[in-house]
């Protein structure tokens, strides 16, 4: 795998729409979530496990809510080195809003499925 370090935003999204499934499911070290080669590919070309451990982070509490055990919709918008991390169930409903007082994250904004405890690109749905 080259560096991607170096990418620019265009670059990187080129990159993460070739994956479009995933054969391998890698496990989060929370235990809360499994998650696809796309999304293996964002957290190492953006270092941005941390996005990865924040949804983990809520799933015991989601996992309470019958419409959330399926599907969520994860969504950062970055604006100004800050960032906002929303979750909302597949009817566009805000469930959840988190501040993120400072981020590196070179994307305006990036969402991710989590589908039946996968979390996934959009393509890779």
């Amino acid at each position: 795998m080259t560096n991607t370090t170096a990418k620019t935003a265009e670059e990187l999204i080129a990159d993460l729409e070739q994956f479009t499934g995933s054969e391998i499911v890698y496990r989060h070290s929370l235990g809360m979530l499994r998650y696809t080669e796309g999304v293996k590919y964002l957290a190492q070309a953006t270092q941005c496990y941390w996005l990865l451990d924040a949804i983990g982070s809520y799933q015991h509490r989601l996992g309470s809510n019958p419409r959330l055990r399926e599907f969520q919709a994860w969504r950062l918008v970055v604006e100004n080195k800050s960032g906002t991390l929303i979750c909302e169930e597949d009817t566009d409903i805000e469930v959840l809003r988190q501040s993120i007082p400072y981020t590196d994250f070179p994307l305006p904004e990036i969402t991710l499925y989590l589908a039946q405890k996968v979390l996934m690109l959009p393509f890779e749905y």
